[in-house]
């Protein structure tokens, strides 16, 4: 055998000890996985568990009346757990999300409903600062402004999740708060009808965010999210405050980003003084002005440098606050700069690539694999897996705009 030969054999059997390792790393990472999920198994016995759980509400001053009122509905459900553990809602990219979200019927009747509830919005904004666009965009995303509150029964489906292994720490305290709500004579338990997860009302609180925000704004004495469109509004301007909202402040601004930019500093972590995006080529779109001032600003690609492109205030934050998910919170802050007069979003390229379920859960394996942190392994792209992302884009000298692609999953591999 020649020596350019021998060369050639050793370097194919290189990058198929290369290719094998590489299986293999993935096989270790889909087996961690799948025994992370194996450990979440309801094992325990939903009555004892229900027992120790109604001891506990009693120690903390829950009434018996309460207990005795809640008991029919604190049952177990399957169905409840099979949609938890189903979500894909927000697997889809921001266009796609933001399309089916920001119908025409929610602009129409969004804006219609500013007009027709101006003195309550106004008095709202005078007591919390917080604006009626805002506020509406909340109203017509949870719930159609109340048409649509969900089916389901509250407390049927906090029991159900505060028993299951998942997220039970959060759905314990949930439910607890739910007690609490018929202690306090605003509900009774039959009337808690709401989403699967545990939310009820017009903007869709938690039972915890209920008792801690809900105000009773049309002064009939009682705080009801369900029917009252006064208590809805100011409970929700109440809450947003709560989360940190700023009076007279913006909360996104839709921008132009020129074709080279320090990408990295493109996350919603990293906040700049907007006069530093001006100095970086940032442009306002539409025609619109970009001040050069000290305003914190964060800039966030929801789907990369090819797409659209805003500017994040601190009013944001309240965004985040109220739903963990960018894809979720940037929709709804969106869709409330079009209830303030803004035009529709300059959507980018064309091809635009996005990652499907499968393609989501390989690449979180990966990162996960090469220690970075992303969170569960859901097949869902976070808060932490765009960190994760945008750390290994800079680590493969790729534009780091956090945006995950086929082309980072084919580098990790």
């Amino acid at each position: 055998m020649s020596r350019i030969s021998m060369l050639l054999t050793m370097r194919s059997m290189t990058r198929w000890r290369a290719l094998i390792l590489a299986l293999a790393c993935v096989a270790t990472a889909q087996t961690a996985f799948a025994q992370g999920s194996a450990r979440c198994r309801n094992t325990g016995s939903f009555e004892r568990w229900l027992e120790a759980f109604r001891q506990e509400a009693l120690s903390k001053g829950v009434s018996r009346r309460a207990l005795e009122s809640a008991a029919p509905l604190m049952v177990y459900e399957q169905r409840i757990i099979n949609i938890d553990r189903g979500q894909r809602f927000f697997q889809q990219g921001f266009l796609d999300f933001a399309d089916k979200l920001i119908s025409k019927y929610r602009l129409q009747h969004g804006a219609a409903n500013i007009r027709k509830h101006a003195a309550t919005f106004a008095r709202v904004e005078k007591d919390y600062g917080v604006p009626a666009p805002v506020i509406t965009a909340f109203w017509a995303l949870e719930s159609d402004f109340g048409a649509n509150m969900g089916k389901d029964k509250v407390v049927t489906a906090l029991t159900t999740l505060a028993y299951d292994c998942r997220r039970s720490e959060m759905f314990r305290e949930q439910l607890l708060g739910a007690l609490q709500l018929i202690d306090s004579g605003d509900l009774e338990a039959t009337e808690m009808i709401g989403s699967w997860a545990g939310e009820m009302g017009q903007t869709q609180f938690m039972p915890k965010e209920y008792m801690a925000n809900a105000i009773d704004y049309d002064g009939n004495g009682k705080r009801n999210l369900l029917k009252s469109v006064p208590d809805v509004l100011g409970s929700t301007g109440k809450y947003l405050a709560q989360l940190g909202w700023r009076r007279g402040e913006p909360w996104i601004q839709e921008v132009e980003v020129p074709a080279e930019l320090p990408w990295h500093e493109a996350d919603l972590t990293i906040k700049h003084p907007r006069s530093q995006w001006v100095r970086w080529g940032v442009r306002a779109a539409h025609g619109a002005k970009l001040p050069a001032d000290n305003l914190p600003s964060a800039l966030i690609l929801p789907m990369g440098r090819f797409g659209p492109a805003f500017l994040a205030y601190p009013n944001f934050d309240a965004y985040i606050g109220w739903n963990e998910s960018l894809i979720y919170s940037l929709t709804a802050a969106y869709l409330a700069t079009r209830l303030a007069g803004a035009p529709p979003v300059e959507r980018g390229r064309r091809d635009i690539p996005s990652l499907d379920a499968k393609q989501t859960f390989e690449l979180q394996r990966l990162l996960a694999q090469r220690g970075h942190k992303v969170g569960e392994i859901d097949g869902k792209i976070g808060a932490q897996t765009r960190a994760a992302v945008r750390a290994a884009q800079m680590k493969l000298g790729l534009p780091a705009d956090s945006y995950p692609t086929a082309e980072l999953i084919q580098r990790l591999r």
